[in-house]
């Protein structure tokens, strides 16, 4: 078998890497005929394409939790399942109430759905959700303000936290990058963790929105402990365990198929 040129080298790394999970600077050079050095190299380069993650000794799979999805991205995956959760969040929020609605691709569905609502009025920090609940006229639409977060399309900072000051909220739906059983919510990005942090705070119930493919995932930035949590609505994906758990937490499970 003639010897891999680096291209090939390194795409052979990644689909190693997928399919084991971890791979090793040592396992690797061994298999390939080639200095520890080289490999290192490899995934140097291979790192900063983002297609895998270095880690002490080798690399691991740069999984969707650790590599944040662009609002484009996000807005595609899962869109039917988005939709239905959307729906069913939906149907929580009364009429004449007023909600905070998270950023996020899955917020920006539970925005389309609030259609025949009456009466709401909905402060949001998602550009996009704005956007959404703009083209309804039942809607009295209020933004945070801040910082604009180009990737996310949402608004974050001090300037964001300081707006919420004032006001009391009927509910605040907030979407989630990891969620633990043991931990609570997670999110990628500090500023946001801490305003999602100040929603919670001043509304009467938390609802979260999520699919389960986000479960059992915890990211760095902590949102709020599973007691904070009046409501959790995801698909019906979710394992038993888990569903037995936060019910046993006294939290309000909906799931969707």
């Amino acid at each position: 078998m003639e010897p891999l040129n680096t291209i090939e080298r390194q795409q052979e790394i990644v689909r190693l890497t997928n399919e084991l999970g971890k791979v090793s600077v040592i396992a690797l050079a061994q298999r390939f005929g080639v200095s520890e050095v080289t490999i290192r190299h490899d995934l140097s380069i291979l790192d900063q394409k983002r297609l895998l993650l270095r880690s002490r000794g080798g690399a691991m799979v740069n999984d969707a939790l650790v590599r944040e999805l662009s609002l484009k991205e996000k807005r595609h995956k899962n869109s039917e399942l988005k939709q239905r959760l959307g729906q069913q969040v939906a149907k929580l929020i009364a009429d004449d109430e007023h909600i905070i609605l998270d950023s996020g691709t899955t917020t920006e569905q539970v925005a389309a759905q609030l259609y025949s609502h009456k009466n709401l009025t909905v402060m949001t920090n998602g550009l996009n959700v704005a956007m959404q609940l703009a083209q309804q006229d039942n809607i009295n639409v209020m933004l945070t303000g801040g910082t604009l977060r180009k990737k996310t399309m949402s608004f974050y900072g001090p300037q964001a936290e300081n707006s919420l000051a004032f006001y009391q909220f009927d509910k605040v739906v907030l979407g989630a990058d990891g969620f633990d059983v043991e931990a609570g919510l997670f999110t990628h990005f500090e500023a946001e963790a801490s305003l999602n942090r100040r929603m919670c705070q001043v509304a009467r119930q938390v609802i979260v929105v999520t699919d389960s493919s986000k479960f059992s995932q915890r990211g760095f930035h902590l949102v709020c402990p599973l007691q904070a949590i009046h409501t959790l609505v995801t698909d019906s994906a979710l394992p038993a365990d888990c569903a037995a758990q936060l019910q046993a937490l006294g939290i309000r499970l909906l799931l969707v198929e």
